[in-house]
């Protein structure tokens, strides 16, 4: 026995039953888990438009859904926002010497 298959109205009526904002919270969830990827493997420009994707996304769930939720990927949002300004950084050279000549 294979895959069920569905005919053009069944699928339809699928899309018809999909909440957008379902939709909208999925890819947020992505973006952010993508986010981190990008910021792991040094691919900054990346990590940023992941970071500015959720940041676009995450004003028009307001009121859509509810505020736990809402509070919860801002918070995703501010983490993931350390995280690459932390990335971004630049890193200050390792060296035994000092950098002043002390007197």
């Amino acid at each position: 026995m294979g895959e069920q298959e569905f005919t053009p109205e069944q699928l339809a009526e699928q899309i018809r039953q999909l909440k957008v904002a379902d939709i909208l919270l999925s890819t947020v969830s992505t973006l952010g888990q993508l986010a981190y990827v990008k910021l792991e493997a040094k691919q900054l420009d990346e990590a940023r438009l992941a970071i500015d994707g959720i940041a676009a996304l995450l004003p028009t769930l307001e009121g859509q859904t509810d505020v736990q939720t809402l509070r919860d990927f801002n918070q995703l949002l501010a983490n993931v926002r350390l995280s690459f300004a932390s990335a971004a950084a630049p890193r200050e050279p390792a060296t035994d010497t000092p950098s002043e000549p002390i007197e």
